[in-house]
């Protein structure tokens, strides 16, 4: 019977090792902004949006994202109102940093009540 040696079962520890890494920063940013695109949804869904000022609208999307650490700011948060809708559209980017890698990952949430 051949036994793996040593060296690959450590090689193959650290590969998992690292893809756990980057597992653990990635999934949360992205689960965070699928939660940031369903509370969205809602909020464009709700009938009592549509009467509420867009400062106030804007500061619920704010707060909810801040809520999920997601670093959106004011002007990222744009909100289009037209007779018969509601259109509340965010763009940001989070830079993610690990050993040997960054990367600027863009989100783009959006909803109408269309």
């Amino acid at each position: 019977m051949n036994r793996v040696p040593r060296w690959r079962i450590a090689a193959a520890l650290v590969v998992v090792a690292g893809l756990a890494l980057y597992a653990a920063r990635f999934i949360p940013i992205y689960l965070h902004s699928r939660q940031l695109q369903n509370f969205v949804t809602e909020l464009t869904a709700r009938s009592d949006s549509a009467a509420k000022s867009d400062d106030l609208l804007r500061t619920w999307v704010l707060d909810k994202a801040h809520e999920f650490d997601l670093p959106v700011k004011p002007g990222d948060v744009k909100i289009v109102r037209s007779p018969h809708d509601l259109r509340i559209d965010v763009r940001y980017i989070v830079r993610v940093t690990v050993p040997g890698y960054t990367v600027d990952l863009h989100f783009h949430p959006s909803a109408s009540n269309r």
